[in-house]
């Protein structure tokens, strides 16, 4: 068989899980309307897939939805078949993984399959925090499906066959399918809306196998923890120079360069994703100003703010990080907020969600400041006022209210060109360096850059059993 060619529901499952380990549940279960007809059909397990195996040894719960069985539409018996596996991974509390390819709701069975599909929203959002969920999409996925799965914690799309869309694209105003195709991978994944898209099946399946060996299986596991082969004290001498494109930079400190990067399409100026220090699973963020190409040279430029995607972005891998009690690691060079007029309608709603999410997390938080550090910008990107444990900085590092030429235009205005510079300089010495952030305790430790590889492994192994108090509620109301 040809690598690109698409697979079957029961060769996805076992592509993805380890081999022969699958065990499949409420094989025999099939429709019981006999509405339009549907009592001469045949549906072999009422469209859907179930089951549980494992992935590198660790339990999991799948389903996967047959389009070659009445399209894979979901009715009310596909329906209890996928919350029947949701139950089950609460109570074993291992990830569930669904594989989507489904026609959507099975008309013959109406107020049923809308009462299934209902059904299934309740259990995920009763999983949410408690088990990962991780859903791919291999072909149609529109509609009330579209909703359940963008449930999940993670989206993960095949580039050529998968269509992902609420409505369809000609159904939108103004837009026809070849005018802009908004089901297409490459919309969602510049949308925010998927996290990784694969060339194929096999590319897609290969990927979510690698998430879940560096994901925790639940909220009561202590992070995710494998050998580490490389030197806890390795030192990083091309850090300096990689800290326009951090990616680049991340990768550089993380064992053996490990790297799981999520929306790369998405608010490029903002990098999330997962890495390794000491074998331990970090999240990390970090502010972008190039996205440079294997030679060296700039493909994209953004300037050092923050946007109301890259908030959002970060925000949303700050609660899933905290959920399942991953540390974060944060590279910080933030000068203020875009601005333009339609940033302006949402920028400040999305500043506060990413400031909510890092003061509301109580894992080990840490912060570098690898660059400038201005304003309440700075305030939002994990620093210590809201909460980080350890924050460090870059011996350049710029960390204070503005630009310092800036403030001083502004503290003496209408003063000569000669006293500004002086007044300038003093502004940079007194109030925007890393030394004098330090001195006033915002900054714990001003490090070289080459270091910062074993520093943030230290600060990580002192912070493995932090505990932090909350105030009792039922929870936050933002």
């Amino acid at each position: 068989m040809s690598i690109t060619a698409q697979l079957s529901a029961r060769e996805r499952i076992n592509s993805l899980l380890d081999d022969k380990s699958f065990v499949e549940v409420g094989a025999f279960v099939t429709k019981r309307s006999t509405d339009f007809n549907l009592e001469q059909k045949e549906i072999p397990g009422d469209g859907v897939i179930t089951g549980y195996g494992l992935i590198h040894g660790k339990p999991v719960y799948v389903y996967s939805q047959d389009s070659s069985s009445l399209g894979g539409s979901l009715g009310e018996m596909h329906a209890k078949k996928i919350a029947q596996v949701y139950d089950l991974a609460l109570k074993c509390g291992a990830p569930v993984i669904g594989l989507i390819d489904s026609t959507g709701m099975r008309l013959q069975e109406a107020t049923d399959a809308l009462n299934g599909l209902g059904s299934i929203y309740q259990k995920q959002v009763m999983a949410s925090g408690v088990i990962p969920q991780i859903s791919a999409i291999f072909g149609n996925c529109g509609g009330g499906q579209a909703v359940m799965t963008s449930l999940s914690d993670f989206v993960f799309i095949e580039e050529n066959n998968a269509r992902f869309f609420l409505q369809t694209p000609d159904s939108l105003q103004g837009n026809y399918k070849q005018k802009l195709d908004t089901s297409s991978a490459k919309f969602n994944s510049q949308s925010g809306t998927v996290d990784y898209i694969g060339e194929t099946d096999a590319d897609v399946l290969d990927k979510i196998r690698e998430l879940v060996a560096i994901l925790p299986s639940n909220n009561e596991d202590d992070g995710c923890f494998s050998d580490c082969s490389d030197d806890l004290n390795r030192l990083v001498p091309a850090f300096e120079q990689e800290l326009e494109d951090t990616k680049i930079a991340i990768i550089d400190i993380s064992d053996s360069h490990y790297f799981f990067e999520l929306k790369p399409n998405y608010a490029k100026e903002m990098v999330t994703g997962f890495i390794k220090l000491n074998g331990a699973t970090v999240g990390a963020i970090a502010n972008r100003t190039k996205i440079l190409d294997d030679s060296g040279n700039p493909v994209e430029v953004f300037d050092s703010t923050l946007s109301t995607d890259g908030c959002k972005k970060a925000a949303a891998f700050v609660r899933f990080c905290d959920a399942f009690h991953i540390p974060v690691l944060t590279l910080t060079n933030v000068s203020g907020y875009k601005a333009d007029v339609n940033e302006e309608k949402t920028i400040a709603k999305a500043v506060a969600e990413l400031t909510y999410a890092f003061s509301d997390a109580t894992i080990p938080k840490i912060n570098l400041v690898i660059g400038k550090a201005y304003g309440s910008a700075y305030i939002s990107m994990n620093s210590k006022h809201i909460g980080a444990d350890y924050v460090f900085a870059l011996p350049n590092a710029e960390i204070g209210m503005m630009d310092a030429k800036l403030a001083a235009q502004i503290i003496y205005e209408g003063e000569t060109g000669e006293v500004l510079n002086e007044k300038s300089s003093q502004y940079a010495s007194l109030q925007n360096g890393a030394q004098s952030a330090a001195k006033r305790g915002y900054v714990d430790n001003i490090i070289e850059p080459e270091t910062v590889r074993k520093h943030v492994i230290y600060a990580f192994e002192m912070l493995y059993s932090k505990i932090e108090a909350r105030p009792v509620r039922k929870h936050g109301s933002f």
